[in-house]
């Protein structure tokens, strides 16, 4: 009887020394990114427009913006006290054909938009990435100018959540 005791004994410590352990290494998990504990604050300055599209530039760093302020894992910051410093041009929007019917119609239009991003972790001085990022957006060519601009204002969005994403995530 002494013998079941103690193994129960055993039993017991071996699963509560398991349970301590597994909320040890919980403690030290983040869901809030996994950036560098150097870097705090961003900075966003206005992207610069290489395309004839009016009011692009404005649209997408307001949309940056927004993308950094929901996150929550850095705060905007003035250029010159940010850890980190988005750069960055458009350079390239495209109309294109997405699909076609059965009469080799078009059914839909994508928008291409092109950017090229530069994030640099101002505290180190170094590049954290630097690469040209391009989503798309669609629309029927029937719903005209408006159309046109819901997709390029869907571009728009995927291109800040990536550009969210390779900051903060890129860890």
């Amino acid at each position: 009887m002494r013998t079941c005791k103690n193994q129960k004994n055993v039993c017991v410590f071996g699963t509560l020394c398991a349970i301590c352990l597994l909320f040890l290494e919980c403690g030290f998990y983040s869901f809030s990114g996994s950036l560098p504990s150097h870097l705090k604050t961003v900075a966003v300055p206005l992207f610069d427009n290489r395309t004839a599209e009016f009011g692009i530039s404005e649209e997408l760093t307001d949309m940056v913006i927004e993308e950094f302020n929901r996150d929550g894992s850095l705060k905007i910051a003035d250029r010159s006290g940010a850890d980190v410093v988005l750069e960055g041009s458009i350079i390239r929007i495209d109309d294109r054909a997405g699909a076609f019917t059965r009469q080799e119609e078009v059914q839909d239009l994508k928008i291409y938009l092109t950017v090229k991003v530069k994030c640099t972790d101002q505290v180190k001085r170094q590049t954290m990435w630097d690469e040209r990022l391009t989503q798309f957006g669609t629309y029927d060519p029937s719903a005209g100018a408006d159309g046109r601009l819901d997709a390029v204002s869907e571009a728009i969005e995927k291109i800040s959540e990536e550009i969210l994403n390779k900051t903060v995530s890129g860890w």
